[in-house]
Order: C-alpha cells, then sequence, then structure tokens
C-alpha cells in the first residue's frame, strides 16, 4: 500500500511538474486554431502607410550571400550541386542549339539570413498557442507553424543602431541591451516603435562573421529578456538582427537557453529574423522604411532562408 502511494505521489509530481512548465504558454489573442501569430496585425492599411515612407527609391538587401562557407549553427551546412544537361557534353537542342543547366541545393533552412517560425523553439514541446509537438512535429514537415503560412511582411520598418548609441563600432559578443537601451537608441534616433513594426537592431557584429567567423558563432550582443517583453508589449510582428541568434550569447542568466526565442516566438507569435545585413542601411541612417518580405513557401518548414528588403 505504501509503494502505491508512493507511485501516485511521483505521478502526480511529475504531473505538476510538466504543468508549470507549460503553464507560461498562452493561448493566441487571435484564437484557438491561429496559427501565425503576430502576422495578423498585417493589414493594407499599414502597407499604403508604410509605403509613405519611400522617398528617394533606394533599395537595401538585408540578406547575406548563402554559401558553404556561411557560418552556421551546427550541424547546419549548404551544398550546392549544378547539373550541367546539356552545357559543354550534350548535343544542343533544336535548331536553336539550346543548352542549359539546373542546379540542387541540399542545405539547412536554417543557415544564413533567415526567419525562424513559430514551430522552432518552445517550453517543454509546447509550442505557440499552447499546441503539443505531438500534434504538428511529423519528419515529413510541420502541419501547423509552416513558414509557407505567413503572409507577406510588408509593413514600416525601423532600424536601431545599438552600435552607435553604446559608442561602439562592434558591440562585445555578451552586451545586452534591454527597454532602457533600446528606448535610449530610439530617442537618440528620434523614432518610436509603433504597434505592426518590423524592429532591426544593428550591432557590428556581422563584420565578425567575415574577419573571424569562429568568433561570429561562439558568441554575440543581442536582445535580453527585458528588452524581448518590451517589445512584445508594443506588439510587432517580427524583430532581427545582424547576429546568428538575435540574442545575447553568453545568456543573461547561466542554465537558461535561449530564453528570448521563447519569449518571441513561443509566448507572443512574433517573428525572428537572424544574419541581417544592416551594414548600409546603418551607415545611410536607413532609421525608418517600408520592410517587404516574401519568404519561399516551402510546405511544412520551421525556418526559411530569407533576403527581405528595406526600402527608402
Amino acid at each position: 500500500m505504501i509503494y502505491l502511494r508512493l507511485i501516485g505521489a511521483l505521478a502526480l509530481l511529475l504531473t505538476v511538474c510538466v504543468v508549470q512548465a507549460n503553464s507560461d504558454v498562452p493561448k493566441s489573442e487571435f484564437g484557438p486554431d491561429d496559427e501565425i501569430g503576430a502576422a495578423n496585425r498585417l493589414s493594407p492599411a499599414a502597407v499604403v502607410q508604410a509605403a509613405k515612407l519611400v522617398k528617394t527609391g533606394k533599395t537595401y538587401p538585408l540578406g547575406i550571400e548563402t554559401g558553404p562557407d556561411t557560418p552556421a549553427y551546427g550541424p547546419r551546412k549548404f551544398q550546392m550541386t549544378i547539373l550541367q544537361l546539356d552545357d559543354g557534353v550534350g548535343k544542343p537542342a533544336g535548331t536553336n542549339q539550346a543548352t542549359g543547366n539546373d542546379d540542387m541545393m541540399y542545405t539547412y533552412m536554417g543557415i544564413g539570413s533567415q526567419i525562424d517560425g513559430l514551430g522552432h523553439l518552445g517550453v517543454n514541446h509546447t509550442y505557440y498557442n499552447g499546441v503539443h509537438a505531438k500534434d504538428f512535429v511529423k519528419v515529413t514537415g510541420l502541419t501547423k507553424f509552416s513558414t509557407s503560412n505567413i503572409p507577406p511582411i510588408v509593413c514600416r520598418g525601423i532600424l536601431l543602431d545599438m552600435a552607435a548609441y553604446l559608442g561602439e563600432a562592434i558591440l562585445p559578443e555578451g552586451t545586452v541591451f534591454n527597454e532602457k537601451e533600446i528606448t535610449g537608441a530610439a530617442k537618440a534616433q528620434g523614432v518610436v516603435i509603433q504597434e505592426g513594426d518590423v524592429v532591426l537592431f544593428h550591432t557590428g557584429w556581422m563584420n565578425i562573421s567575415e574577419s573571424d567567423p569562429k568568433r561570429f558563432m561562439a558568441g554575440e550582443p543581442g536582445l535580453g529578456m527585458g528588452g524581448a517583453r518590451f517589445l512584445a508589449k508594443k506588439k510587432i510582428i517580427a524583430v532581427g538582427s545582424d547576429t546568428y541568434g538575435l540574442e545575447a550569447v553568453p545568456f543573461e542568466q547561466e542554465g537558461v537557453f535561449f530564453p528570448v526565442h521563447q519569449e518571441m516566438l513561443t509566448r507572443n507569435g512574433i517573428y525572428l529574423l537572424e544574419n541581417m545585413d544592416t551594414r548600409k542601411l546603418a551607415e545611410d541612417e536607413g532609421w525608418e522604411f517600408l520592410f517587404v518580405l516574401g519568404q519561399p513557401r516551402f510546405y511544412g518548414s520551421v525556418q526559411s532562408i530569407i533576403n527581405p528588403v528595406a526600402i527608402r
């Protein structure tokens, strides 16, 4: 009898632990069936308003070139194979002597410039809108939260130059910016974070990817938990940076693994944009712009390689 009581008590304890671990994964404000999170804040009216920010027509590609030497979070890698159909070896087709090439790419989606979808990171196997992994994670692809379902993200974008605000050309790894630093940088640049924005941070860290790729992946400056909660309250659509993982590494709290990812993706449905090349935009002081992203629509994808465009 005592043995059975102990077993029962242990089972209850485990149940309580699981409930506590998942208790901070709220249901979506957009309803029980919501799969796109903060993208619900996109609207035609917001597009029209953001388009008014275009004054010069200058465009800025925010995606980096992705290839086999791109620094990536292990074991991610990239491989391209060119399939020469008739080029140089076979007989040209038709009287017009048509020749050509095709390509085959083997790659992780989370390499180079990328968007993290809502199925990327969870809390104890529970993801955005309280959905458990067993209900949507399949080997053949996600059945919910695929990045292919994200509508085109066209809205106002703002860039906060955290490197300039904190007085560094390149912020050191582990440098954390939270609400105080974010609001300070925004005030210094004369911009106000609004609902429905995409917020990007410039830290200078992208330069490390070219000069010292091992150091680039070993740590990074970035967003802290206080800053993440502040941005979530602002009801933004996405947040990104010129770093591989957005948040500060080493993490603010020892033993806590990518907590900002959980705060933004899992609890608030806010998308993450990583490895954004903000250098030219920062150089031109492009603090406010039209942000345009139409990500590839790969079925079931957790993440996706992207090249957003800022237009001023």
